[in-house]
């Protein structure tokens, strides 16, 4: 008897990233860019997202997606930060944000009037790593109270990234954490991974972080002008 095998994640995966690639192309259109910030759960990304809202919402243009298994707590307290909305995405059990969902936050979006999207992925460092959202670059988060070998256990996810926030720093004189052997795990995974090294409770190392939030958001033109010699070819 023959057999017939349906490569449904291929499938499922195809068709996200056509979803994903649109989203980039809607983006470039407007000059806007976008970070998928993942960690696993407790690593402080709503944390570091919040002083983010605080420190530059008066300077930048920012929206934000945010996702979560069960609750919209995250996003509750993302919006006391920001006057802009800040999209709920409860995923009901699912590990991990699709394109479909980002494409249908951006519905609400003025792309028009936003510098930067941040989207706040599920805590989780395996599934995330697999689906591309449109995004400029995957910023991974782990802290110090998880262990120098994260990288190791999760090497997609550190792969995948372009930065790495080092979160919790405050935290060292508490923890037996060794940073340089963290980043040396991390740099064996992904030689050209680019690291921060921050405390959102305590403040340090985020001037850094904002500069680089800033320098993301700039070059609004120059994005639209990559993104119009595609546009014009798609619409010839």
């Amino acid at each position: 008897m023959a057999i017939r095998t349906i490569e449904v994640r291929e499938r499922v995966m195809e068709k996200n990233d056509a979803i994903a690639r649109d989203i980039r192309g809607r983006l470039d259109a407007h000059g806007v860019a976008a970070l998928n910030l993942v960690s696993s759960p407790g690593a402080g990304k709503t944390l570091l997202l919040e002083r983010t809202l605080e420190a530059l919402g008066q300077e930048l243009r920012m929206a934000v997606i945010t996702g979560d298994v069960q609750t919209a707590n995250d996003a509750e307290r993302l919006a006391r930060h920001t006057d802009r909305l800040v999209q709920a995405v409860v995923t009901g059990g699912a590990c991990h944000l699709d394109a479909r969902q980002i494409d249908d936050g951006l519905a609400a979006v003025d792309l028009g009037q936003t510098d930067i999207l941040f989207i706040e992925n599920v805590g989780n460092l395996v599934c995330p790593a697999s689906w591309y959202l449109g995004e400029d670059a995957k910023v991974v988060v782990f802290s110090v109270t998880e262990g120098e070998d994260k990288p190791l256990k999760y090497p997609k996810m550190f792969r995948e990234a372009r930065y790495a926030v080092l979160n919790k720093m405050d935290l060292l004189p508490y923890v037996p954490f060794d940073v340089d052997r963290a980043v040396a795990f991390a740099r064996q995974v992904n030689p050209a991974l680019e690291f921060f090294f921050t405390s959102a409770t305590s403040g340090s190392g985020l001037d850094e972080w904002y500069d680089f939030v800033r320098r993301t958001a700039g070059g609004r033109d120059a994005r639209m002008a990559a993104s119009a010699p595609a546009a014009a070819r798609a619409h010839a």
